[in-house]
């Protein structure tokens, strides 16, 4: 058994890491007998892991001893914007000009919902304690990132599946939005599934990462639900939210200012 750190956690030390790292040496070579291919990438991944989330852990210990209220916002921003550059990344068909969209989308989502669950159900002292603001902070803003990429890409590929559709109905005097809504409506829905459907199993199929990191950590299970079930439902309104204002900020771009749909061949490269 390892070593017990502060609070009764089992401390994980180097040949610990490097053991875990077993797993995705046999996810390789399932790759390589299989000829899968994503043996280079399963190891980059692998190492961007380790380094990135130790990184990570040395940034937080430093942030924690700092206690500013502009260090935390700070970093923030930063995890925003980096959101946002992976919004666009992952939506490639989508126009051009969607990173102040998604910005803005993220900015409002992450903030409106940490500060809310960190101010109102938390009651965090001081309202800006990076022990709870960062981690909360993060977890709302990678939901959201991934529900806002999902509708933006299902939005944008649903309307050029109907491309047809859409330029009729322009033609007819329908405006963008008359023409968009059934596209946006759908990709809203696709893009708040894997959250109803995480909710829908919690506790029946899977216990939760928070809860079960708070279990680990010595928390009182009943004490560690509670906190669960608050992200579990900040996280369903954050996607919720960062996929509403993603794709209003954004469809009208598949419109000329005129309100003419962009055919593929009339779109700029």
């Amino acid at each position: 058994m390892g070593a017990e750190a502060a609070g009764g956690v089992i401390a994980i030390g180097w040949w610990q890491l490097l053991l875990a790292a077993g797993f995705i040496l046999l996810v390789g070579a399932v790759s390589i007998r299989l000829s899968l291919g994503v043996e280079k990438d399963l190891a980059l991944a692998t190492v961007r892991t380790y380094v990135q989330l130790f990184v990570l852990g040395l940034v937080l210990r430093w942030i924690f001893g700092i206690d500013s209220p502009w260090v935390v916002i700070g970093l923030l921003l930063i995890m925003v914007s980096s959101a946002a550059v992976i919004i666009v990344k992952r939506a490639p068909d989508a126009p051009r000009g969607l990173l102040g969209s998604s910005f803005v989308s993220m900015a409002l989502t992450g903030f409106i919902v940490t500060f809310a669950v960190t101010g109102l159900v938390v009651q965090v002292e001081p309202w800006y304690r990076a022990q709870y603001v960062i981690p909360i902070g993060g977890m709302v803003l990678g939901n959201s990132m991934t529900g806002i990429a999902l509708a933006l890409e299902r939005t944008f590929a649903d309307m050029d599946a109907r491309e047809d559709e859409l330029l009729a109905l322009v033609a007819l005097g329908a405006t963008p939005w008359e023409a968009a809504a059934p596209s946006v409506r759908k990709a809203m829905g696709a893009a708040l599934i894997p959250t109803i459907n995480a909710m829908a199993a919690a506790g029946i199929v899977f216990i939760p990462g928070m809860m079960t990191g708070q279990i680990l950590a010595g928390a009182d299970p009943l004490e560690a639900a509670g906190y669960q079930i608050v992200v579990m439902l900040m996280v369903s309104a954050a996607t919720a939210l960062g996929s509403v204002l993603a794709v209003m900020l954004s469809y009208h771009r598949r419109f000329t200012a005129e309100g003419v749909y962009l055919e593929r061949g009339l779109r700029e490269e």
